[in-house]
């Protein structure tokens, strides 16, 4: 049993000496084409290792890095910032993920372990300057998902991603995962710091990259690939022509994945890469019906709501929330236009609606109806 366990340890100890140096699942299988076997990859010399073609900084980076024992140092920061290392040979990798090209060697995982393996993934993305309304339809979209068992994957960016994690952990039962472009020592952004605790306790954060790892611009687009290979589709909700939103769109594409868009405003720059990929053939999204009719999902329950009847509001709150929507910010003055209601009346009245979550207010003093 010990020399089982041994074994492992060492397996993984090498996988985390390669991961250390970018090596991935597909130069992994070249150098086993080569050697044969991973003993014969670590035991290899430089003059060895400079026989495979285009590995010239590799070859001289491996033995150093063997000789530092860097995949050891790393299960040690590992342990010490409560991070658990799984490695692709491991029972608990999720296989979806495992089926695309270049999968990581390695994942390093804060969290449920287990949310990995929920069959039900559905990947929620945009951009980072996010609209109002791009807000609310992530936010929407990814509590309505949650609720029917889906767990959303999004990279914890500022914008869409924060709103898709913030809607599924709004759900009672909701899981949530994030996929960072940084080492989990990082919290990035730093105001995501509660989100991250959040999710944490109800999905998983995960990385790809060694702990220590900064937030480099660098490291972002290629995350992506983990977003898209874990889910079964990606969802774009606001994104420019040239963003991060569709690189993982591209990456669903070449993994096999369905890709959903949600249309915006036409004169929104930050509709244009949804308009696009609409237009190329992903699946138009204007509700979570439309994403769950794409994998046969058909839900046989009514929707509970669980705020406060008609019946327990006052005159003047049910005059407020008449005009406003759920999508389009009211400001506080064109309400007052609207209803002629002294402003100090509407100001409190507002205020007992936020307490009740039948209203939220936005930047500026505007309100939106939940």
């Amino acid at each position: 049993m010990f020399c089982i366990e041994y074994n492992i340890m060492l397996s993984l100890e090498f996988l985390l000496t390669l991961n250390s140096l970018r090596i991935g699942s597909a130069f992994y299988e070249r150098l086993l084409k080569y050697f044969g076997s991973p003993e014969a990859i670590s035991s290899a010399t430089t003059s060895q290792l400079l026989k495979i073609p285009r590995v010239s900084t590799f070859a001289r980076e491996l033995p150093q890095a063997l000789k530092e024992k860097a995949g050891e140092k790393e299960l040690i920061v590992a342990q010490k910032y409560g991070v658990k290392i799984i490695s692709f040979e491991s029972n608990e990798y999720p296989e979806r993920l495992k089926s695309i090209f270049d999968y990581p060697l390695v994942l390093y995982v804060r969290g449920n372990i287990r949310s990995l393996s929920n069959d039900l993934v559905i990947a929620i993305v945009g951009t980072r300057q996010v609209s109002v309304y791009g807000q609310i339809q992530a936010e929407r979209i990814g509590y309505g998902l949650a609720h029917y068992g889906f767990c959303v994957v999004s990279g914890l960016a500022r914008g869409i991603d924060t709103a898709a994690h913030q809607g599924a952990i709004k759900s009672k039962s909701g899981k949530t995962i994030a996929v960072l472009g940084n080492g989990l020592k990082y919290i990035y952004p730093p105001e995501n710091k509660r989100l991250l605790d959040k999710i944490v306790e109800q999905g998983a954060v995960i990385s790809e990259l060694p702990i220590n790892t900064p937030p480099l611009k660098i490291n972002f687009p290629v995350r992506n690939r983990i977003i898209s290979g874990l889910s079964l589709g990606v969802v774009v909700i606001e994104a420019p022509l040239r963003s991060g939103a569709l690189i993982t769109a591209d990456f669903a594409l070449e993994q096999g994945r369905e890709v959903f868009a949600l249309p915006g405003k036409v004169d929104n720059p930050a509709s244009r890469g949804c308009h696009y990929l609409i237009k190329q053939g992903a699946k138009l999204v204007e509700n979570i019906d439309d994403i769950l009719d794409e994998f046969n999902i058909i839900i046989t329950e009514k929707a509970s709501c669980p705020l406060r009847s008609a019946q327990s509001l006052s005159p003047d709150e049910r005059v407020l929330l008449s005009i406003l929507n759920t999508s389009e910010p009211l400001n506080i003055d064109d309400i007052i236009d609207q209803t002629r209601l002294p402003s100090s009346l509407i100001l409190t009245t507002l205020l007992t609606l936020e307490m009740k979550k039948l209203v939220r207010q936005f930047a500026g003093k505007s309100y939106i109806r939940v």
